[in-house]
């Protein structure tokens, strides 16, 4: 996964996803170009669905106790 990708937010990745998405569907462009955009699109996509993992882990962690809401230790 190239590195810039991994320095990337969540909801910048996903901007960026959908607007490789666009252009794909657009069919403009030429296929080197189209090829290159599909690699980087699935690194994306790949970096998003990681991003939503770790989000799920900690939503996970969050338990009722006596004292309220707090964090149990996510392995």
């Amino acid at each position: 996964m190239p590195a810039d990708i991994e320095t990337l937010t969540f909801e910048q990745a996903l901007s960026e996803l959908e607007g490789i998405v666009k252009a794909l569907e657009s069919g403009q462009g030429a296929l080197e170009a189209s090829v290159a955009a599909y690699q980087r699109g699935a690194a994306l996509r790949a970096h998003c669905e990681r991003k939503l993992a770790e989000a799920e882990q900690k939503v996970q962690a969050i338990v009722e106790g006596p004292a309220g809401l707090t964090l149990r230790d996510v392995e």
